[in-house]
């Protein structure tokens, strides 16, 4: 196996509070012999499980950026019965240039893994977080959101596996623990070699990954806030890493999944989007959802787009303007093992 070019001035091994850079080489015109600074932050104390704190992995999604920055510089060695891995700006280019994916290569860091040590710069950080990083962690937290595009009910979520009763009620406890309103878990479906996200790379390397659709549209709000930071606190007691920590208790979550292709309504044309639903809805199949107008053509009648299936809406798109193939909405339905 090829060795990751990047290299960390954090010592992983080492115990106490520790911040630096994961230091990817990067010879452009402007820097010769230049390299990206990935923020890296790691507290260790002892002897425990090892937690990899994740976000940023797509730039213009803040709430999970915010919630890690406030806990590094809370946090103390002396609370800690383990080690704590930050990266809080995974794609440190996307997550400086606010955007989904990085202006470097065009990358998508969550559908990058396990990565290409000799890869394009989003490649490459997934092969360090892949082969590096998650080696260590027993736990793996990856906070997301909707970004500018999308705006979610709070979820935490995870996956569920085929024939592991007892890895998948670790899972459901340890999503429980976050205590966020919507909880949707998938059915593992595709081979794990071909889904190339983070959370697959977690599992893959034996770790229990917890992510989370954190409101969105590319804002921090601070109820969404609020519910970030009391969700991985109380999600960090249940790891036993943060044993003394003082958490609200968890409120009920409901817990749903996301199905097949008709759990999500796409837009019909181009033009502007008109919502006829809100977020946490309930809704029916052949009901409508959304009217396209035409700008070009305002007198037409707009076209009208409908759920195919029944459920709760989670997730709505948020600019205005759309074009043909653009995702609307998705939906979740009561989780059914």
């Amino acid at each position: 196996m090829t060795a990751s070019r990047i290299t960390s001035t954090v010592d992983f091994e080492k115990n106490g509070r520790q911040t630096g850079f994961l230091r990817l080489p990067h010879s452009v015109h402007e820097s010769a012999y230049g390299w990206i600074p990935i923020p890296v932050a790691c507290i260790k104390n002892g002897s425990g499980p090892t937690v990899l704190l994740s976000s940023g992995n797509h730039g213009d999604e803040y709430e999970g950026q915010v919630t890690l920055m406030k806990l590094i510089r809370e946090l103390k060695p002396e609370q800690v019965q383990g080690r704590f891995i930050f990266l809080p700006a995974a794609n440190f280019p996307a997550a400086i240039a606010g955007r989904r994916t990085s202006p470097i290569d065009g990358g998508n860091l969550n559908r990058s893994f396990p990565g290409d040590p000799d890869g394009t710069p989003t490649k490459q950080i997934a092969h360090y977080i892949d082969t590096v990083i998650l080696p260590l962690c027993n736990f793996a937290f990856d906070l997301h959101s909707g970004g500018s595009s999308l705006m979610y009910v709070p979820s935490a979520l995870g996956t569920i596996f085929a024939g592991e009763p007892e890895r998948n009620q670790r899972m459901v406890e340890l999503l429980q623990s976050f205590g966020a309103p919507i909880t949707y878990l998938s059915k593992q479906k595709v081979a794990m070699g071909s889904d190339q996200t983070l959370g697959a790379s977690a599992a893959r390397r034996g770790a229990l990954h917890l992510g989370t659709e954190l409101g969105g549209s590319g804002t921090v709000t601070p109820a969404i806030l609020r519910l970030a930071e009391a969700g991985v606190r109380r999600a960090l007691k249940h790891t036993r890493v943060l044993p003394e920590i003082a958490v609200e208790p968890a409120s009920p979550t409901r817990l749903m999944e996301v199905g097949g292709p008709d759990y999500y309504v796409y837009t019909s044309e181009s033009g502007l989007w008109e919502p006829l639903v809100e977020l946490g809805d309930t809704v029916k199949a052949g009901q409508p959802a959304a009217a396209i107008h035409f700008s070009h053509t305002p007198w037409r009648e707009p076209d009208i787009v409908r759920f195919e299936h029944d459920g709760v809406v989670l997730c709505k798109r948020i600019p205005g303007r759309t074009e043909r193939g653009d995702c609307l909405f998705h939906l979740g339905t009561d989780y059914r093992p």
